[in-house]
């Protein structure tokens, strides 16, 4: 099957899997998505025999089927390499219950390398493809772990230059030290006076602005994006799904086709969209479990069929997922408005007009497999807390909030399941409030968040990772800071236009 794309917002824009890539947002402000999504065409006897590369290839050959066998094992051969600090990829870990599939082992240990290692690969490989002489910007707002794991994913990349922009105060001690001290020529980080959603929109005001495209154009540059609003982000997403469970059924955990449930912490959406989009394509899931913290936005969705962001916003203990404005959620919006890009374009008018929109109740009755929860504070310091004391496992504050919406989707249901947990980040990131929720004395500290890295690798009995060790002495190269307004003057002065 040939699978092209189109924009959410309009079907008669229809391009390749490395056009799309490529441009990262279509120009009339939808995201790309698939025309079709086709099924997984090996058997689990097939999947459960393949290491993580060798399951990359057969789930993302389905998907961007204009890249040749020799591209795309290129690109995942690159990709997926000693920057990983296991050959599994992905391990799984069973504790109190549920299956922890680890998705922090690359170069920035949080799950965004899982998907970012690969993009640029993708990107230069697009690019020779489709005869691209321009240096390709991306251009990218961060809640926290994207910036950093697309900073360290282009990095030095001929033909690239990378821009992101994060909330200045918004972010973790070590996910702000990730970033500022990023080694490359063609890399720029700014923080600005504002939250990640400003950050967001102020991207996506660029990619939609002809005349500053005009602009780029002329000086040999074109936008593209590292976002999870690029498909070449998401389709690496859905391999480790599959992967995970073609693993529990290797160990005997799962029969052959039984159902599984899926709990993902997740603000912007575009983690679990993955695995929506692997069940479309024959994963054998039971419920996906939509973990939020105290930015609820995606719970109240699900529990009323009302997408809302005027409200307040809140700074967690899980930055990565503070946010209000999630984009992906306009690609399962499209689908469930049966693939209708003006009903679609009408909910998304509403929610940049108004900042809401609701859905009707047959787009809900499409819904029935997710199951939406959040965690407040107490809660996810409890998650970490309860865990470790049981099992002696340490999870960040993220995971944390996916554990946390388990035990109450368990208390409620009774579900009995085999639940797969996303685990997205090291807790050697959040170190602090990590420590804090395993023991209160900690919430005091004096010692710096480095300190308290090694204070935790006692506690966890696990190394502190190479990405901690260095940037601990690493010297600051990225300084600037602007407001909101301000990004687009940013960005020509950084690339000299």
């Amino acid at each position: 099957m040939n699978v092209t794309y189109v924009s959410t917002r309009n079907a008669e824009e229809e391009v390749t899997a490395s056009q799309a890539i490529l441009k990262g947002l279509s120009s009339d402000g939808g995201l790309f998505v698939p025309t079709a999504l086709p099924k997984l065409d090996k058997d689990w006897d097939e999947f459960a025999a393949m290491d993580y590369q060798q399951t990359a290839y057969e789930v993302m050959k389905l998907l961007l089927t204009d890249f040749t066998e020799e591209e795309l094992k290129g690109c995942i051969k690159s990709a997926y390499d000693e920057k990983f600090d296991t050959p599994e990829i992905a391990p799984l870990k069973e504790a109190d219950g549920a299956y922890f599939l680890e998705l922090f082992h690359g170069a920035t240990i949080a799950f965004k390398d899982m998907a970012l290692s690969i993009l640029p690969h993708l990107m230069i490989t697009a690019a020779r493809k489709n005869k691209i002489e321009n240096d390709i910007v991306i251009l990218t707002a961060t809640s926290g772990d994207t910036g950093k794991a697309a900073l360290a994913g282009f990095a030095d990349v001929k033909g690239t230059k990378i821009i992101v922009f994060y909330p200045k105060n918004g972010v973790s001690v070590i996910q702000e030290k990730q970033m500022v001290t990023q080694k490359g020529e063609n890399t720029f980080v700014v923080g600005i006076h504002g939250n990640f959603d400003q950050a967001q929109t102020g991207v996506k005001r660029m990619f939609s602005d002809p005349q500053l495209g005009e602009e780029l154009a002329e000086a040999g540059f074109q936008f593209s994006s590292a976002n999870s609003i690029n498909i070449g982000r998401l389709v690496p997403q859905i391999v480790y799904y599959v992967y995970a469970y073609a693993k529990l059924y290797k160990k005997g955990a799962i029969g052959k086709g039984e159902k599984v449930n899926i709990d993902v912490p997740t603000g912007n959406f575009g983690n679990i969209l993955a695995a929506y989009y692997a069940m479309n394509m024959g994963l054998p899931v039971n419920r996906l479990i939509c973990a939020s913290n105290e930015n609820k936005v995606l719970y109240d969705f699900f529990s009323t069929g009302t997408y809302d962001k005027n409200r307040e916003f809140f700074l967690t203990t899980s930055p990565s997922m503070d946010i209000l404005v999630s984009s992906n959620l306009e690609r399962l919006i499209y689908r469930i408005a049966g693939n209708d890009p003006k009903k679609n374009t009408a909910l998304m008018k509403q929610l940049q007009e108004e900042g809401k929109y609701e859905i009707t109740p047959e787009m809900r009755e499409k819904l029935s497999v997710f199951y939406g929860n959040y965690c407040t504070q107490e809660e996810t310091a409890q998650a970490i807390h309860s865990l470790y004391e049981k099992a002696g496992y340490v999870i960040d504050t993220h995971t944390a909030v996916a554990k946390g919406v388990y035990d109450k989707y368990h208390k409620e249901t009774g579900d009995t399941a085999k639940t797969i947990i996303a685990s997205t980040a090291s807790p050697f990131k959040f170190t602090r409030a990590v420590l804090s929720a395993i023991d209160p004395k900690y919430a005091d500290a004096k010692e710096d968040d480095f300190a308290l890295a090694d204070i935790l690798s006692g506690i966890s009995g696990v190394k502190v990772p190479a990405a901690i060790e260095t940037i601990r002495n690493a010297p600051v190269r990225h300084d600037t800071q602007c407001e909101v307004g301000e990004m687009p003057q940013v960005v020509k002065k950084f690339l000299g236009i």
